[in-house]
């Protein structure tokens, strides 16, 4: 199963670690990278320090290629940019925001860019702008989400761009890793799966949230107001509800429906907050029963996904006979 972007990248598996704010550290990007994926620190909004601190933990943990998550509607974006570049980070993801301006300089810097899209319109602008490739990203994800489930988007993507595409979105095992295969993709992202991983830092209120899940306990917030988020429904999000049919009938303005969610995601993985915290996680959460190594995460991933194409090709061998 190498890929391009395995041969690009100089990784074992064709997996990347999704850079989930709060919980995407040091400490898990590190442990993923050490054991053959991508992992990757989650900037979000933390300051040039906070981030510097986790490039310096991975450091101490591998030797072997990680990426920065930059989220480019940031206050702290350029600042990120310019850490990266003076760090000699090989990978940078992007999202919320286009990244056109700094991709002459992450470029000389020899740093891979791959930006995080919604659809085949974005993933097309990513490539005349010069991306190394694009994370393809259905709305099962957790978190910020667009409108196209995956299967649609991937496939979709893939047939529309020469660079390489990264399925995301709802793959948690072996099965959802051969799938995104069969849709044109070159490799995954993982996100909620590694939210539970051992060397996950997040709380262990916010780890026993997911791993109780079913299948239709995550919903979609902020659809009418902001950005739509899917995270595990808890009492903030049946308040996010509440206050956005409020919204609808003139009684609350924006304002006060953005504050609902200030700081609700630090709540939830920082201090253990299910309740009133924003429990971002993908829909395929339902699936995911237990807290693994990274490295347990990352074989099952890919020798189950192995293990699959395998076994449907000798069956589509066996109908031919």
């Amino acid at each position: 199963m190498k890929t391009r972007i395995t041969d690009l990248l100089k990784i074992k598996y064709p997996i990347f670690q999704g850079g989930m704010a709060w919980v995407a550290d040091g400490d898990l990007a590190g442990a993923v990278s050490n054991a053959g994926g991508l992992g990757i620190i989650g900037g979000g909004n933390a300051p040039k320090e906070v981030v510097k601190a986790n490039i310096d933990r991975v450091k101490e943990i591998t030797d072997k290629p990680f990426g920065v998550n930059i989220m480019l509607l940031s206050p702290f974006a350029d600042d990120i940019v310019d850490l990266v570049i003076e760090e000699g980070v090989k990978v940078v993801t992007t999202g919320a925001g286009n990244p056109g301006k700094y991709m002459e300089r992450f470029h000389e810097a020899g740093i891979v860019v791959i930006p995080v899209v919604p659809s085949v319109a974005l993933a097309k602008r990513m490539e005349k702008l010069g991306a190394d490739a694009v994370v393809a990203e259905g709305m099962e994800a957790g978190g910020h989400i667009g409108k196209l489930t995956t299967m649609a988007l991937v496939r979709q993507v893939a047939a529309a761009v020469n660079i390489p595409v990264i399925a995301a979105g709802g793959i948690a095992d072996g099965y959802g890793v051969a799938a995104a295969f069969m849709l044109g993709a070159e490799a995954v992202q993982v996100g909620t799966r590694f939210a539970v991983a051992k060397e996950s830092n997040a709380h262990q209120n916010f780890k026993n949230k997911i791993l109780k899940a079913k299948d239709i306990d995550t919903v979609v917030s902020a659809s009418i107001v902001g950005h739509p988020v899917r995270a595990i429904k808890n009492k903030l999000s049946t308040t996010y509800a509440k206050a956005e049919q409020d919204y609808m009938r003139g009684l609350k303005d924006e304002q006060e429906i953005e504050e609902l969610g200030a700081g609700a995601l630090r709540n939830a993985v920082v201090d253990g907050d299910v309740d009133f915290g924003s429990v971002m996680a993908g829909q395929i959460s339902g699936l995911i029963d237990k807290e693994e190594t990274c490295e347990a995460i990352l074989k099952d991933l890919y020798y189950g996904a192995a293990d699959i194409i395998q076994m449907q090709a000798s069956r589509w061998s066996d109908v031919e006979k």
